[in-house]
């Protein structure tokens, strides 16, 4: 929920609270949005499968930043690989490619801060609302949606999602 105060407004939710939405085959929880925070973050709760990765894409307009609340990531930056585990801080710039991949068999949570905000619009736009609790069923990815939502937000897939550990 969100509360008006005399300096602007403070965001206040508990766990669970927010837009949850369905995005390729992660849910995505918005915490706080650029609307909320005055452009300055986006800030957004992730759960993603295991064995899972995002097509590999890039950012124009914001950094992206994660802290690892659950599982074991290999995150590329650029050319740089490295690992993630709970606890982990990975702050990406923007206008260089980047995946993910959720190593094991265990999801991974995540909060994912976008800044400035407006990127977590892209996750609305891309996904869909959740229809109940938990991942979205495996589905192929929408290439129109990713392409239009990046229209909008100044993103772009730029290449394939990461391959596991053992494919590389």
């Amino acid at each position: 929920m969100s509360i008006a105060t005399a300096t602007g407004p403070r965001i206040a939710l508990g766990p669970g609270e927010g837009e949850a939405i369905w995005f390729l085959r992660n849910r995505m929880t918005i915490k706080a949005t650029a609307e909320l925070t005055g452009g300055g973050f986006g800030l957004v709760e992730v759960e993603i499968p295991a064995g899972y990765s995002p097509p590999t894409h890039v950012h124009h307009r914001e950094e992206e930043s994660f802290y690892v609340l659950e599982g074991e990531l290999t995150f590329r930056c650029g050319d740089t690989t490295f690992e993630a585990q709970p606890g982990s801080f990975i702050c990406l710039p923007r206008d260089v490619p980047h995946s993910f991949f959720v190593k094991g068999d265990r999801p991974a949570r995540m909060l994912n801060l976008m800044t400035p905000g407006t990127g977590e619009g892209y996750f609305r736009e891309a996904g869909r609302p959740a229809e109940g609790e938990g991942l979205p069923p495996a589905a192929p990815v929408d290439v129109t949606s990713l392409q239009r939502a990046g229209e909008l937000y100044d993103a772009k897939v730029v290449g394939p999602p990461m391959a596991s550990a053992t494919d590389r």
